[in-house]
């Protein structure tokens, strides 16, 4: 019995610890821990799980998931972004925009400055316009595009006059973004949320990967409207998507 008490203290002091927290997480992509970035976005596992017809998109980091949103402006121009993101090598068209538009990628947001999930009403207080604060769900569509520095990528735009194929959940800007309400669950260290597809068939050779980054809206709201300004950190450490759904 004595030797077995030592083992089980050590057990529940490491669960309280947000640095052994990777060690119960199976499958996906392993990240070590990194001391210069902010642990709410320090991501150490990524993972994407089937559950049916569901793809659970699942991050954890090296502190508390979602603790860290960014400050308010009082302005859309030059605010700040803050993003859990899955690129995955899923075809934009399963998400309901045009085929080969980009790299699909699924994203966990917090904006104080705006709104872009105009049919939610994430705080419950009867209007829709004011709570892109709160940590929501977007699938978006990035491509590189030195605008945003060199090598940096963006959320697609839509050209004046464009006429793409859009999601029916498209908030109205002129973005690749699609706001499907999609609830995040954030729990300690981890962040989940749970996908559902007609097609669960396209999850079966789908590649992904982690990222936690700051986005910044244009200062002069104009293309490209929402560049990925600041990147915290890349699970695989080079954006190769070594990750493979389900495993």
């Amino acid at each position: 019995m004595k030797s077995v008490i030592p083992a089980l203290a050590a057990t529940i002091l490491c669960a309280a610890l947000p640095a052994c927290a990777h060690q119960g997480h199976t499958g996906g992509i392993h990240s070590a821990p990194a001391k210069a970035v902010n642990a709410p976005f320090d991501i150490i596992h990524t993972r994407i799980a089937r559950e049916g017809n569901m793809a659970v998109f699942h991050i954890a980091v090296s502190g508390k998931a979602g603790q860290s949103r960014p400050s308010a402006t009082g302005k859309l121009a030059g605010s700040s972004v803050f993003s859990y993101v899955w690129p995955t090598s899923l075809d934009p068209s399963v998400a309901g925009f045009d085929k080969g538009a980009g790299i699909l990628a699924f994203a966990v947001t917090s904006h104080p400055d705006f709104d872009d999930t105009p049919l939610y009403d994430e705080n419950g207080d009867g209007d829709l316009k004011n709570d892109g604060d709160l940590w929501h769900s977007h699938w978006v569509v990035l491509e590189p595009d030195d605008a945003c520095g060199k090598g940096a990528l963006k959320v697609v735009d839509i050209p004046a006059g464009a006429a793409p194929r859009l999601p029916t959940t498209w908030p109205g800007l002129p973005l690749l973004i699609d706001s499907p309400g999609y609830s995040p669950v954030f729990k300690g260290t981890t962040l989940e949320v749970r996908v559902p597809f007609e097609d669960v068939g396209v999850l079966a050779d789908a590649s992904f990967d982690g990222v936690t980054a700051a986005l910044r809206v244009n200062a002069s709201v104009h293309s490209p409207l929402l560049c990925v300004a600041n990147v915290f950190k890349v699970a695989s450490g080079t954006l190769s998507l070594p990750g493979k759904v389900g495993k």
